[in-house]
């Protein structure tokens, strides 16, 4: 693995980088590279921009209050989404918007933590797809710059793609169920993921922002073979707060994260979350009729659990089970119950076309285990 990610460094594909794998009780951490072309070295401690791999962690924080009956995930969520009551839907996804019928029932947290709510990356070219990007709702890992309640108002304008629990749509249902739990608890959603996630499993360095912006790499986009920075200031508290993709974290802290999935709910001697709870967070949640097609997004072996993928048949090395995401700034993580192993890349190299560094960090992995 070493000899793996030190070619993308050398090779200038990756600036820097941080790998984690652990299984049992045996973890190896390394850092590669550096924070920026030719600045300071990246460590083990470097906080990173994890964008989508929030979303995990959104859904988390929705599990610990349906325990506590704060939310149910079947009942309607139009008292405290009132912007998302009495829907429209379009009569298909590429009709003029306005060639809508009602929707046939409200919207759940389920549907909002399975991606089946009704809106969110659209494929094609078509009217709703355009219309979201106008109103500055296309899925993204940068934040949307509004506060949550204008956000909700613009979402609220605009039909939905499906009806309500029809179809997987990536990305907006996490961000919907941040605005969610926000009310749900009338707390700030930074505040409320500090104290029932970070804290109970000690995720010092994981927020919407930081103090310590020295430690965080610069973020490169990949233009015609040229790494070009892009800005993404760390230091600011953002005006929304995305819980589909604005956290940044470290190596560490969410090797804590996913330890706890793995251990059923449990970090030390604290519980976390049931272990029911951490059943809907890592297996497969949707039907065949609910998976896109053609599956872009989630391959033919791969469902959907409650904020992340899930691994339904083996097509490669990754076994049946194995759960996890990605991040569009250039993070990866996954776990494999049947293993005890959890494997992190973290880096600061955009998502633009193909990430073979991805692929092979799972490779080299899977290759170590006895």
């Amino acid at each position: 693995m070493r000899e793996v990610m030190d070619g993308y460094v050398a090779g200038g594909t990756l600036p820097g980088a941080v790998t984690a794998v652990s299984r049992g009780g045996e973890t190896h951490i390394a850092s590669y590279g550096n924070l920026s072309i030719g600045g300071e070295p990246v460590r083990r401690d470097t906080i990173f921009r994890i964008a989508s791999m929030t979303k995990p962690i959104t859904a988390a924080a929705v599990m610990s209050l349906v325990e506590e009956c704060v939310l149910r995930l079947d009942d309607p969520v139009d008292e405290l989404l009132p912007e998302l009551a009495d829907r429209r839907v379009l009569t298909s996804p590429d009709a003029p918007l306005a060639d809508t019928v009602p929707a046939a029932r409200s919207i759940s947290a389920r549907d909002l933590l399975t991606f089946t709510f009704g809106l969110g990356a659209v494929p094609g070219d078509v009217p709703i797809a355009k219309a979201m990007h106008e109103a500055g709702l296309s899925p993204s890992p940068v934040d949307p710059g509004v506060a949550p309640d204008e956000w909700m108002r613009r979402l609220g304008e605009l039909p939905l793609a499906h009806q309500p629990g029809d179809q997987w749509l990536y990305h907006t249902g996490s961000d919907v169920l941040g605005v969610l739990i926000a009310r749900a608890t009338g707390r700030k959603l930074a505040d409320l993921l500090r104290e029932r996630i970070f804290e109970p499993l000690g995720m010092r360095d994981t927020g919407f922002h930081t103090s310590a912006e020295s430690r965080v790499p610069t973020v490169y986009m990949p233009d015609d073979g040229v790494l070009v920075p892009f800005p993404a200031p760390a230091s600011e508290e953002p005006a929304f707060g995305s819980g589909a993709g604005g956290l940044l974290s470290t190596a560490d802290d969410f090797l804590a994260f996913y330890r706890m999935l793995l251990n059923g709910g449990k970090h030390g001697g604290i519980r976390v979350l049931s272990r029911a709870s951490v059943e809907l967070l890592t297996t497969d949640r949707l039907v065949a009729s609910q998976k896109p097609d053609p599956a872009a997004t989630l391959p033919g072996n791969v469902g959907w659990a409650f904020g992340q993928s899930v691994v339904t048949r083996r097509v490669g090395l990754a076994g049946v089970g194995q759960f996890g995401w990605s991040g569009g700034f250039g993070t990866t993580a996954f776990a494999e119950p049947a293993e005890d192993l959890i494997g992190i890349l973290l880096t600061q190299r955009a998502l633009t076309g193909g990430a073979p560094h991805f692929q092979d960090f799972e490779t080299t992995t899977y290759q170590a285990l006895a």
